[in-house]
């Protein structure tokens, strides 16, 4: 009660209060809009905001918050998790550990670094304590491998972990970039998924995943506002002459409403499946969230499996390829949809988008099909310089029909995660041809490389450009 009232009184009366902290505080605590109403002037005004709770309190979930939202607005605070529960240990320490920073300068760079254990992350299974994220975003793994010689966490780039007696093995990473990565247990030699994570489809197989917290991804926040489904719908395709599945993405009202929506055509990147923009890309999420603040219109998303066999990469990923992709879209998919669900049919109300191989996926379909797609939407993605077998016939195609492209698209929209993305330098030859050729494209360039991050903030920017 006393941490709820502390900081309840005290972030009330900045005039007054300079230091103010706050031991397991109770539901007592008000909300943190009503704590700091006003982020900016309590940067300036609080020397010390000390939040602290025991790991295994059931409270934990108020100082949680509070930090939360501290840690969107970038307010000065030390956040100090460490193991207890609701008892006089863990609020004993707490004042020790307050007590040494009053009166005193204070160096607010060095507050990520005043913590003994960190937030279990999001993407954790159920009651799994690590992996944990520091304040400042770098990782605690700790898993238990006894007969192991050498364990690793591969989580962009190779990190060995120690052993103790008990037959732990325990890391601790640099800062990990905002939002969703893939990662993988190295255990002699051997790669594998995370018991204590959530698993994804990526890379090619079953992969651990972990999501850092990202002060600006409010866009994809779980918000009270309307939500809409994700639908997982399996069809006979009569192009490949096989059972496939899609997820559908049916925006709030779709139940209750007798209109007709229009729809975009998602696609994933290779190594991923139909399940990639609905899991990793929180796609229902971002919508959700534009559609009620009106910055989008309500609109189908139809998420594909862009997987048509080859053997991925330059060497496998042919016009063969492509062009049985191209089938499935427009004989199997389409007609699926529109014979399932309420959406308009014409060319000005569907889209086509896809991140890397559906990049490509976008750039062979959708440009042959303009007549069907107003809307195309290429994320890191771009034709392969080295392969101009592939390329070219793609580019005079473009070139003998560029009036015809630009007469039909309403917009054509092309982005990347900055020259860290992999696909950054076949992207900017690609756009050079264009300017040649006088095709009209939008640009748009969000760092990030070739991540998740950069996508989700590609969907968000590109669903805001359709269908108006």
């Amino acid at each position: 009660m006393g941490g709820g009232q502390s900081l309840n009184f005290g972030l009330g009366n900045l005039d007054k209060f300079a230091w103010v902290g706050g031991f397991s505080s109770a539901p007592n605590t008000k909300t943190p809009e009503e704590l700091v109403p006003n982020p900016e002037a309590a940067k300036k005004q609080l020397k010390l905001l000390w939040i602290s709770c025991g790991d295994n309190d059931g409270l934990i979930t108020f100082s949680k918050r509070t930090h939360d939202y501290l840690y969107k607005y970038d307010v000065p605070h030390i956040y100090y998790i460490e193991p207890g529960v609701h008892d006089f240990k863990v609020w004993k320490n707490g004042l020790y550990m307050f007590s040494q920073f009053l009166f005193k300068p204070v160096d607010i760079t060095s507050f990520p670094k005043y913590t003994v254990l960190g937030t279990p992350a999001a993407t954790n299974v159920r009651n799994a304590k690590y992996p944990q994220i520091l304040p400042d975003n770098r990782v605690i793994f700790r898993t238990k491998a006894p007969d192991a010689q050498k364990v690793q966490v591969d989580l962009e780039k190779k990190y060995d972990m120690m052993r103790d007696t008990g037959g732990f093995w325990t890391v601790t990473t640099e800062p990990v970039g905002r939002g969703f990565h893939y990662y993988s247990l190295i255990i002699d030699g051997v790669a594998l998924a995370d018991p204590a994570s959530e698993t994804f489809y990526g890379m090619g197989r079953m992969a651990s995943g972990i999501e850092i917290p990202y002060k600006d991804g409010d866009y994809y926040a779980l918000k009270n506002v309307p939500h809409g489904d994700i639908r997982i719908k399996r069809y006979f395709s009569r192009a490949s002459n096989s059972w496939r599945e899609m997820y559908v993405y049916t925006p709030p009202g779709y139940d209750i409403s007798n209109e007709k929506y229009p729809v975009l055509y998602l696609l994933h990147g290779g190594g991923e499946d139909q399940r990639g923009w609905a899991t990793q890309g929180k796609t229902d999420l971002i919508l959700d969230n534009l559609i009620a603040e009106k910055k989008a219109k309500p609109m189908i998303i139809v998420m594909l499996d862009g997987n048509m066999g080859g053997g991925g990469g330059i060497a496998g990923f042919n016009e063969n390829v492509l062009r049985a992709f191209e089938n499935e879209l427009k004989q199997g998919a389409m007609p699926f949809v529109e014979s399932n669900f309420r959406v308009e049919t014409d060319a000005k109300n569907r889209a086509l988008a896809g991140l890397s191989m559906g990049g490509l996926q976008t750039l062979y379909a959708g440009i042959k099909n303009t007549d069907q797609f107003a809307y195309l939407g290429v994320f890191s993605s771009g034709w392969f310089a080295n392969n101009t077998t592939l390329s070219n016939p793609q580019y005079e195609f473009m070139k003998n029909n560029a009036t015809t492209i630009n007469n039909n698209l309403k917009q054509f929209w092309i982005s990347m995660g900055g020259e860290e993305d992999i696909a950054y330098n076949n992207c900017k030859i690609m756009m050079s041809k264009f300017d040649e050729m006088g095709i009209k494209y939008k640009y748009s360039e969000y760092a990030g490389g070739h991540t998740w991050p950069v996508w989700r903030h590609d969907l968000m920017e590109f669903a805001q450009l359709l269908f108006k």
